[in-house]
């Protein structure tokens, strides 16, 4: 540092004054000057995750009906993931994977339970990840990265070891439960161990009808939810950083209840609803449930856009990379007899899984195959795609890879069940993986799942009496999986069969034993 006589009349003073002013506004002088320039050596990390997209509800991946501009432009200056999978067909088990990098067979968290049911002093939150778990914000944060997490976390209730604080989450804004976050109008939204209380009277997303006609209105609160945590997302990347972040944007569209404003309902035409949804398929009833659903997605769109135009006016654009997936496919069959799936979703009138086979809560190609993008502008390749076979076990590892984390801030690599996928976003060279991808779900009746090649092996029903047959389809030449190869493949069953009890590891909160042939 220079130093020179203070002395206001020297002519040395006043010019080195002055230089030393000017240097120190730019910031590029040390904590000597109480200014600190930004470090822009590692990439920022933004990952969006939509909670119920199926994989054919976004423009870029085919949607005829929904306006998805955004994510569509995304998709033009990025790359789409065509093969990618969630962690599990459900919301918490499919987080955790994201997280931990370990696949269903060794995650802690495999299904949607409650934590109340082992922690009797928790009432809300689901069970929670341990303090030993090893997460991508943990590792973030202490490689120095600012980290933030908004949107709907399911990982672990406030003041559990699975609170988002406690698993390297800086600043955290949102739903900590995923069944608070059945309403878009709840009571009040968490700010890190704090409830921020925003409708004095909030909205039951499981309220019933009282009869027809079914008003809209009567369903709306005083602040909607996903505003508010998209406007701490935005502000959250606007502020100065003198570090990298990790953003998580985990938002809560299009799970139900459906209940956007009406304005945003009355964007849609009138005339693709000949039908009041009762409510006989569980959640809220609406008078408007197509308009309704699509406005949710279309919302989720402004939701991105509002993000990538706050990285654009932040100058951080170039150096940010931009993941946006979702945590399973669009929901599932409802009550018998009606067309609605739960909650009023209509996925034939929008073709939402693009004629894949199954819905949410299947290890189908319809549960679990999801809408993906990454961008990096001049880092990944603008307007790509890959068929790579990847899913969200592969992140932890790639997000390691791309930000260049040091070894000794990552967890072993035998305790990593993905394969970095760096490669394949960067247009290089993609190794095989080592261990094929695949998923153990107890829920829904107990389901199993391996992708071996081209090939994946399932089997349904293993926690019924009548534990169901093994299935075999080409997912590359049948991505329907309309032609079960199970009588022609003994050999892959077998083998699939030796994956999974070599890599299921127990697990007395979420059990699941593979039955004999």
């Amino acid at each position: 540092m220079i130093k020179v006589a203070h002395d206001s009349t020297n002519p040395l003073f006043v010019s080195n004054f002055w230089m030393i002013v000017c240097v120190c506004f730019l910031g590029v002088v040390s904590n000597d000057c109480g200014a600190r320039a930004a470090d822009t050596s590692r990439p920022n990390v933004v990952f969006i995750l939509a909670d119920d997209l199926g994989w054919g509800e976004l423009g870029c991946f085919g949607q005829k009906r929904i306006p998805t501009p955004n994510l569509d432009r995304l998709a033009t200056q990025g790359m789409r993931l065509t093969r990618h999978y969630s962690g599990a067909p459900v919301c918490a088990p499919s987080r955790c994977v994201l997280m931990t990098g370990k696949h269903l067979g060794h995650a802690e968290i495999r299904g949607n339970q409650q934590a109340k049911v082992r922690f009797k002093e928790f009432q809300e939150g689901q069970h929670p990840l341990s303090q030993d778990a090893i997460t991508i914000p943990k590792l973030f944060a202490r490689a120095g990265y600012e980290t933030a997490a908004m949107g709907k976390w399911g990982l672990g209730p406030v003041g559990s070891t699975g609170d988002p604080n406690k698993q390297g989450i800086g600043l955290f804004f949102g739903y900590n439960c995923q069944a608070v976050a059945h309403s878009y109008y709840p009571e009040f939204l968490w700010r890190n161990s704090e409830r921020i209380r925003i409708n004095p009277t909030p909205v039951n997303g499981h309220q019933k009808v009282a009869g027809p006609p079914v008003l809209n209105e009567s369903y709306q609160g005083q602040k909607y939810a996903p505003d508010l945590m998209i406007e701490e997302a935005v502000s959250f990347v606007k502020k100065p950083h003198e570090v990298p972040f990790f953003l998580f944007l985990a938002m809560i569209e299009p799970h139900v209840a459906m209940h956007p404003p009406e304005d945003r309902i009355a964007a849609f035409p009138k005339d693709w609803d000949d039908e009041q949804y009762m409510g006989d398929s569980g959640y809220l009833p609406n008078a408007r449930p197509r308009a309704a659903y699509a406005a949710m997605i279309h919302e989720l769109d402004s939701y991105v856009g509002q993000v990538l135009e706050a990285l654009d006016k932040a100058g951080l654009a170039d150096n940010t990379l931009v993941v946006f997936s979702s945590d399973n496919g669009t929901t599932h069959a409802g009550k018998a007899g009606t067309k609605w799936h739960v909650g009023g979703v209509d996925p034939d009138f929008f073709h939402s899984t693009a004629g894949l086979r199954g819905f949410k809560g299947s290890l189908y190609e319809g549960g679990i195959r999801v809408p993906t993008i990454a961008r990096w502008p001049g880092k990944i390749p603008a307007a790509s795609e890959s068929d790579f076979p990847s899913y969200f076990a592969d992140w932890l590892p790639t997000l390691v890879s791309l930000t260049g984390i040091p070894n000794e801030d990552s967890p072993n690599p035998t305790r990593m069940d993905g394969l970095s996928i760096a490669p394949t976003l960067l247009g290089g060279q993609q190794r095989e993986r080592d261990t094929p991808m695949l998923w153990v779900f107890p829920e829904y009746g107990g389901q199993v799942a391996v992708r071996i090649g081209d090939f994946k092996v399932l089997r349904q029903g293993l926690k019924t009496k009548q534990p169901g047959p093994w299935q075999v389809f080409n997912i590359v030449v049948d991505p329907n999986e309309t032609t079960d190869l199970a009588l022609e493949s003994g050999s892959l069953i077998a083998r699939a069969e030796s994956i999974l009890r070599e890599e299921i590891s127990p697990n007395e909160v979420f059990p699941l034993d593979l039955p004999d042939r």
